[in-house]
């Protein structure tokens, strides 16, 4: 059962005034001006009737979409102070924001924190000097480094934003910002394949030949490679891929990269291989048999990803070992992403 909600306030690109290669803030939130105090209001009204009495143990007003403290510090005031409102009534336990690293500092901090900000998270996109540079970013990993400690050292909890796939993004760079990203012990994580939206720099390099895209079966690998670093850092993995419902203009170009299952994709690669390593070591001790029954075992949370998006680690993993017979079954005891793998029968 859901535990935690998030209450998404969207300010399209206000505060910034970056063009990033990749972004098209009107695009991604079908919105082109950032709402006012009574919007803000209206929004968290709406929401908390819906999650009214589903027993949630928390919920967090969120200001996504543009770099929050890069507006005025009195409109920040002003919208922020319509959530602190409802956290001080109880009625609502957290503020979240999303902010770039370069407009971190010390005054910025302690304006949040008069305004009983919780979260912050930190658009990183990537810890490469050249794919930054390339993506016209207008920081520094320097700076990405300064912000995130500034961050935690002043009592707000980290998160951080990683973009997989951006120009001059190589798979062995995108692992490496992921690497870097646990050092820095974030509490948060989300991870978001580049994707080519109209009206953006990629999408004219794209067509020009300037900007070649990784395959998905690349992105997923990749992706699936900086999932496993984060979550053995023990990082909370808050989203993976974009989510349309809420995200997503429908007359957006997302002909490149966007999979409505992405998190699917990657968690079911990474059980697949999981089973595949748990197989190997169990049929090095078959001991001959011709065929051998295999009884696969993950939680209910997290069976979908056993499986396979579209059955598709069933398939492939039949496909593989014909000898093998496989049942597919549920432990409630075992964690998340914890995939068991035993020997049911050997047949001779």
């Amino acid at each position: 059962m859901k535990q935690h909600a998030i209450i998404p306030i969207f300010i399209p690109h206000a505060g910034c005034p970056h063009q990033c290669a990749f972004c098209n803030q009107r695009t991604i939130t079908a919105q082109a001006a950032p709402p006012d105090p009574a919007k803000v209001q209206e929004i968290i009204e709406s929401h908390l009737d819906t999650l009214c009495g589903r027993g949630l143990r928390s919920i967090e007003a969120a200001f996504y979409g543009g770099s929050f403290t890069g507006l005025p510090m009195d409109e920040q005031s002003a919208l922020l102070e319509v959530a602190e409102t409802y956290k001080n009534e109880g009625r609502i336990d957290k503020i979240r924001l999303s902010t770039r690293p370069d407009y971190i500092d010390d005054a910025v901090l302690r304006h949040l924190r008069h305004h009983s900000v919780d979260v912050i998270e930190l658009g990183v996109q990537s810890f490469d000097e050249d794919v930054l540079a390339a993506s016209r970013r207008g920081h520094t990993v320097e700076d990405i480094y300064h912000a995130c400690r500034a961050v935690q050292e002043a009592g707000f909890t980290l998160g951080i934003q990683l973009m997989i796939g951006l120009p001059k993004d190589t798979p062995e760079r995108a692992v490496e910002s992921a690497r870097r990203a646990a050092s820095l012990h974030p509490a948060q994580a989300r991870l978001y394949p580049a994707v080519v939206l109209e009206g953006t720099p990629m999408a004219r390099w794209l067509k020009d030949g300037r900007y070649l895209p990784m395959s998905m079966e690349v992105l997923i690998d990749t992706t699936a490679a900086m999932y496993r670093i984060l979550e053995d850092a023990g990082i909370r993995i808050l989203r993976v891929g974009l989510k349309s419902t809420d995200l997503i203009n429908g007359e957006a170009d997302l002909a490149h990269h966007y999979h409505p299952a992405f998190r699917q994709l990657v968690e079911g690669r990474l059980a697949h291989r999981d089973i595949e390593n748990q197989l190997a070591a169990l049929l090095s001790q078959d001991g001959g048999a011709q065929k051998t029954s295999i009884d696969l075992y993950a939680n209910p949370h997290s069976f979908n990803a056993m499986v396979g998006h579209k059955a598709c680690n069933r398939k492939a993993l039949e496909q593989a070992h014909p000898d093998l017979i496989f049942s597919w079954k549920q432990d409630a005891a075992l964690a998340d992403h914890q995939y068991r793998a035993v020997i049911a029968r050997r047949h001779q």
